[in-house]
């Protein structure tokens, strides 16, 4: 269906239009993407400019610097949470505690898992003496 050229208001300009070619054209141009590339993050996150914006935000993050988690950019925040498998206010506090570095957060996580793995075996351990004395 093409596109109403008389309707020009805040609902077409925050739409991508995948049927007009002056539309892919313009948003290929500002997003500096392929066609191709704009049309596939179009099917994958909608026709919404701010989600195609965000999905390419994310994948210019992937491919650029992972060696620094900038907890300014909530995409980041999202990214690296999924990464170490923790919930956003956790990573913060890793990154306030050894730095924005993604391997001194990661060994971070590490040293806290390893912990927490020693406290759970000491436990355990007192379980059973305590279970022996009994007998």
């Amino acid at each position: 269906m093409a596109d109403d050229k008389k309707k020009r208001g805040a609902q077409d300009r925050a739409l991508i239009a995948l049927s007009e070619s002056y539309e892919v054209a313009y948003w290929s141009k500002k997003f500096k993407v392929t066609p191709a590339k704009l049309t596939a993050a179009v099917k994958k996150v909608g026709h919404s400019a701010k989600k195609v914006e965000a999905y390419f935000k994310e994948q210019r993050h992937m491919a650029a610097d992972r060696a620094r988690i900038a907890i300014s950019e909530p995409y980041e925040v999202r990214y690296w949470s999924k990464k170490f498998k923790v919930t956003p206010a956790r990573l913060k506090a890793a990154v306030a505690e050894v730095g924005h570095s993604s391997k001194k957060v990661e060994a971070y996580f590490a040293a806290k898992k390893k912990t927490a793995k020693k406290k759970k075996t000491a436990k355990k351990t007192v379980k059973k003496t305590a279970k022996r004395k009994k007998s």
